[in-house]
């Protein structure tokens, strides 16, 4: 049982600070997950907040079939793609919203990634297929397993590792083009 799932059970029991643990360890991993379905940081936050929200208020009951954090980021992906099907209307932004939702974007990316290499390779990651995008996340910067990925994704675990294959190919050709070669894709 991981430390999630561990924290899990003790606010099951009734003990708030594994809540409260589980908010510190994984808000911000959870964020920039939700960040590729989202498309803005204010959207991507708010549905972290759910997710935190939903286990307060719900308990669902976590199996350890697979990492809590495995579990954890499938609620989130299910809200995230629940809000995208409320929200399939477009509504304009303004210059000035546009601006604001970069400025808090490339402010959060500087503060978890830290280093410029990192930040780089994130940026090259937001201009590759979603799916590609998605599943780079979760295996290299999430640091799952395959099979964890392929359970967030609802896909083959062989489905993810050709998606794996297919996005490192995607990402390198991105990187090269921006002038940048990353000897962990090859």
């Amino acid at each position: 049982m991981d430390n999630g799932a561990c924290s899990y059970r003790r606010f099951l029991e009734g003990d708030d600070n594994g809540i409260v643990e589980i908010i510190r360890d994984y808000k911000d991993g959870l964020t920039l997950f939700l960040l590729r379905y989202a498309g803005d940081l204010h959207t991507a936050e708010e549905l972290t907040e759910d997710t935190f929200f939903r286990l307060v208020t719900r308990k669902p009951h976590f199996t350890a079939k697979y990492s809590f954090k495995t579990w954890l980021y499938t609620i989130g992906r299910n809200l995230a793609l629940n809000h995208l099907k409320r929200a399939k209307k477009l509504q304009p932004v303004t210059c000035e919203e546009l601006a604001a939702i970069r400025s808090d974007k490339a402010s959060l990316e500087e503060s978890y990634l830290q280093k410029e290499q990192k930040i780089l390779l994130h940026r090259a990651l937001s201009k590759i297929t979603p799916a590609y995008s998605n599943v780079l996340h979760l295996k290299f910067l999430e640091e799952m397993t395959n099979e964890q990925i392929a359970a967030v994704m609802k896909k083959s675990k062989r489905q993810i590792e050709n998606l794996i294959y297919q996005a490192k190919r995607s990402l390198k050709s991105e990187l090269e083009r921006e002038g940048f070669h990353y000897e962990g894709l090859s």
